[in-house]
C-alpha cells in the first residue's frame, strides 16, 4: 500500500513536538519522507512485474482472457452506434434486431449466467485476498 504525504503529516508534527532540535528533527523528518518514496517505488515495481509476468506468460489463458473479455464487452457497446443510425432510417428492422439479440441472450440457460459470475466474482475475490496476504502484488 503507497503511503502519500498526506499520510505522514500527523508524524511530522509529532517530530517537530517532540524533537527540539531542528536539525536533527528535520533530518528525521526527510528520512520518513524518503523511506515513504521507497516504499512507493517498491509498490510500483511490483506491480508493473506482476503485470509483467502476466503480460508475458507462455500461458495463453493467462494472457489473453482478460483483455478478450474487454473486447467482447467493447463490442457490444460499440454495437449502440450503428443500431441507432439503423434505428433512425428504419426502425422495425433496429426493433427485429434488438428482439433478436434479446431472443437470443434469453435463450442462455440461467446457471451459465450464475456460473460465469460466480466465476468471476471468485476470481476476484482470490486476487484480493492474494493481494491482502502480500502473495500476489
Amino acid at each position: 500500500m503507497a503511503i502519500c504525504q498526506s499520510d505522514l503529516m500527523p508524524l511530522l508534527d509529532i517530530v517537530d513536538r517532540v524533537v527540539t532540535n531542528r536539525q536533527a528533527a528535520n533530518r528525521v523528518k526527510l528520512e520518513l519522507l524518503t523511506l515513504a518514496a521507497s516504499r512507493q517505488g517498491e509498490d510500483a515495481a511490483a506491480d508493473t512485474s506482476a503485470l509483467m509476468a502476466e503480460v508475458s506468460a507462455r500461458d495463453l489463458w493467462t494472457s489473453r482472457a482478460r483483455p478478450t473479455f474487454l473486447y467482447v464487452i467493447y463490442a457490444l457497446l460499440l454495437w449502440s452506434i450503428p443500431m441507432g443510425l439503423i434505428a433512425g432510417v428504419r426502425p422495425d428492422v433496429a426493433d427485429a434486431i434488438a428482439r433478436g439479440m434479446t431472443g437470443y441472450l434469453h435463450g442462455l440457460p440461467e446457471p451459465l449466467y450464475a456460473l460465469f459470475g460466480t466465476g468471476y466474482l471468485g476470481y476476484t475475490a482470490a486476487r484480493m485476498w492474494g493481494k491482502v496476504k502480500g502473495v500476489d502484488r
